[in-house]
C-alpha cells in the first residue's frame, strides 16, 4: 500500500514558525515518524512539500496516475482558499484525509472553515505532531476498507 503525504505553504518551517501553535517539531522529524509508523503498519509513505500551489495540484495529479491508495494533506492556509487544490484533491479516487497540527476550530475565524471539506474522507487536528500519525493510520483503515 502507497500512501502520500503532502503538505504545502510554509510547512517547511515547521520547528521555526511559531512554537506555541506548532510545536518544535520539523517537518523532517514528522517525515521520520511517519515513516517508523508506517514500517509498523505495513505500508510506504512518500513526503512532498512545496510552497508553489501549481507543484502542488500537479503533485496531486501525478498521485491519480500513479494509483496511490491514500492521501494524506496538510495544506496549511491553502486550506482555506485554494479552490485549484480542492477541484484537483476531487480528481483522486482513493481515501483522502487533510489534516493541521493546530486545532484550526479554535484559531481565528477565517480558519475554520476547509473547502476540502466536501472531498475528503474525514478532518484531523489539534493533536500537534501526532495528528499525522493519526492521519496515516485513518488513511490506511480506510483504505484497507475500499
Amino acid at each position: 500500500m502507497n500512501i502520500l503525504v503532502l503538505n504545502g505553504i510554509n510547512l517547511n518551517m515547521f520547528g521555526k514558525r511559531d512554537p506555541k501553535q506548532y510545536g518544535t517539531a520539523t517537518l523532517a522529524d514528522i517525515d521520520r515518524s511517519l515513516q517508523a509508523l508506517a514500517t509498523e503498519l505495513g505500508v510506504t509513505v512518500q513526503s512532498f512539500q512545496t510552497n508553489h500551489e501549481g507543484a502542488m495540484c500537479e503533485r496531486i495529479h501525478q498521485a491519480f496516475h500513479d494509483k496511490v491508495d491514500a492521501v494524506l494533506i496538510n495544506a496549511g492556509a491553502w486550506t482555506h482558499y485554494s479552490y485549484g487544490i480542492r477541484d484537483a484533491l476531487a480528481i483522486l479516487t482513493c481515501p483522502v484525509v487533510e489534516l493541521h497540527m493546530s486545532n484550526v476550530h479554535a484559531r481565528e475565524a477565517f480558519r475554520h472553515v476547509s473547502v476540502f471539506s466536501e472531498v475528503v474522507k474525514g478532518q484531523i487536528c489539534g493533536f500537534g505532531a501526532d495528528s499525522y500519525l493519526l492521519a496515516l493510520r485513518a488513511a490506511v483503515s480506510a483504505a484497507r476498507a475500499a
